[in-house]
């Protein structure tokens, strides 16, 4: 009669088999085995195991195996399936990924589902399956566009470090204008969200002037000091100047951070902060104004209340932006920076060398 191998456990394991089997939060097939192995230790064979326990030979034999192989890990997880045999093969996967990637079909700039499932062969099923898991998503695209700036890391690393360590009695304000928002009118009045029916706007509007938002977003709280102007001359941006100067403690030094924006840098506006010593303006590298965090609140505004809206004259359109101010200041919640600027660096310096790469093909 043939023999199963003997197992022996150490007082340490017999403890934690104990635990396991009598245990009532741990799936089933986990104190399934750990009883197992307890027989098996008491000197029993696999069939009196298997009609003890009401299960195959085979399975009380496989689990003394892996048990005697890899100890108590091995009765945690089941062993690797090979699984049904993939009906397309991986040459052909890398296929429509070199062709996705790499390729262009003759009549359009991206690939479809469709027209790849013409090209390769495959069903369009199959073609958004093999996207899906490599993370291929054609039909999207990204806009950007990396700083020439040459002093791209002396800029990035004043503007970041004022971020994440701002300066004592000091306020850091993230300032901009959110130039020509226009006052848009509907020609029809549109209709309201209800169940099994999205809202509707038309798609034609009516043009009722623009207004320009000065505002500058208190970095340590999430405050924001705005107004509203006809025009973004240098004049509007002296008047929100002094309006921020009126607005902030007079014991508390200023640093601004600001995009390059020509009226930014007026011959008077820079008179004026020579006069102005607690102003202490830093710029923004060139194509970089995803550096002001100015730019999420204005984000937030069209979101939120702009591009929805209607209004049928700019009174309206500046009511509703300085309704929204208001609202925000309420409940400020800062917007936290976390990313470092050596982060920043290296993925200047990978997108760089990606583009070199680009324009060399």
């Amino acid at each position: 009669m043939r023999v199963a191998a003997v197992v022996r456990l150490t007082p340490e394991e017999a403890e934690t088999l104990h635990q396991r089997s009598r245990a009532r939060s741990l799936p089933a097939r986990v104190v399934e085995r750990a009883r197992i192995v307890l027989l098996a230790d008491a000197g029993r064979q696999d069939k009196e195991i298997a009609a003890e326990l009401g299960i195959s030979v085979q399975k009380a034999a496989r689990w003394r195996a892996r048990f005697l192989e890899c100890g108590i890990a091995g009765l945690e997880k089941d062993a690797p399936r090979p699984g049904r045999t993939p009906s397309i093969s991986g040459e052909m996967v890398q296929r429509v990924i070199h062709m996705t990637t790499q390729e262009k079909p003759a009549n359009a700039t991206q690939w479809s589902t469709r027209v790849m499932a013409q090209a390769s062969g495959l069903s369009e099923a199959s073609v958004r399956r093999i996207w899906h898991k490599h993370g291929l998503k054609p039909h999207l695209v990204r806009t950007f566009k990396v700083s020439n700036d040459p002093q791209f890391a002396e800029k990035l690393e004043v503007i970041v470090g004022l971020y994440l360590n701002p300066p004592e009695h000091a306020l850091v304000l993230c300032c901009d204008e959110k130039s020509q928002i226009q006052a848009l009118d509907r020609t029809q009045p549109g209709l309201p969200l209800k169940p099994g029916r999205a809202g509707t706007l038309t798609h034609d509007y009516k043009r009722n002037g623009t207004a320009t938002l000065f505002a500058a977003l208190n970095t340590l709280d999430g405050q924001v000091i705005g107004t509203c102007m006809e025009r973004h001359r240098h004049q509007e941006w002296l008047r929100f100047l002094r309006l921020l100067d009126r607005a902030t403690p007079a014991d508390k030094q200023l640093y601004l951070i600001v995009d390059n924006y020509a009226t930014h840098k007026h011959a008077k506006v820079q008179l004026w902060l020579q006069r102005h010593p607690r102003f202490h303006v830093h710029f923004t590298p060139t194509s970089a104004s995803w550096l002001n965090m100015i730019e999420r609140f204005f984000r937030d505004l069209t979101v939120n209340r702009i591009r929805r809206g209607v209004f049928r004259d700019v009174i309206e359109l500046v009511e509703a932006i300085e309704l929204y101010v208001d609202h925000h200041n309420q409940k400020p919640k800062p917007f936290i920076w976390t990313a470092s600027a050596a982060d920043i660096l290296e993925k200047v310096k990978r997108a760089r060398k990606a583009l070199v790469n680009a324009q060399s093909v």
